[in-house]
């Protein structure tokens, strides 16, 4: 597993963690689908619902494979060893990379305009500047918007523990200057 992997998941585990209590619940995922939804005001209540869907079967993929007690509540060091299996986690990743990336496409058109992304990635809890510098490394079009399947395929690469060296690495750096 690489150590780039660690770092990402590690900083998603913080983000999620919504209330600041050291370990994910139901209500975590709730509440970050809200802020993410109403970061788009925008968008139909189609994609608002597929991105939600996405959140919840993340948790229930979550609880389903790691909650042994039924506490309805996951660590860390549970956290890390389940969303770095893609063989255990790499549908509910897909559905949540799928429900969160078309979230931004408001017209359609299989892109998303850095305002929509940049509130989007806020909701979600990222830097500012590391939020500019991943949209920039999706190379935008004279448009400044990115293509959605572009902004999907990372989202996934984020949760690969093979990959390094990825766009998605941004967000888990120091923030950028």
């Amino acid at each position: 597993m690489r150590n780039e992997a660690i770092n990402r998941v590690k900083l998603v585990f913080t983000l999620f963690d919504a209330d600041g209590n050291g370990v994910l619940e139901p209500d975590d995922f709730d509440l970050m689908s809200s802020r993410v939804a109403a970061a788009v005001p925008e968008a139909d209540e189609a994609r608002k619902q597929a991105m939600r869907d996405g959140f919840t079967r993340y948790w229930n993929t979550l609880a389903g494979e790691l909650d042994t007690d039924d506490d309805g509540r996951i660590t860390y060091d549970e956290y890390q060893a389940c969303v770095l299996s893609p063989e255990r986690f790499g549908g509910a990743i897909d559905e949540f990379a799928a429900g969160f990336a078309h979230l931004g496409d408001l017209d359609g058109s299989g892109t998303v305009t850095r305002p929509v992304f940049i509130g989007m990635m806020k909701g979600v809890g990222f830097d500012l500047s590391n939020i500019h510098a991943l949209f920039d490394a999706f190379e935008p079009d004279d448009e400044d918007r990115v293509r959605v399947d572009v902004w999907e395929a990372e989202i996934k690469n984020f949760y690969a523990p093979d990959k390094g060296g990825i766009p998605a690495d941004l967000l888990a750096a120091a923030p950028a200057a």
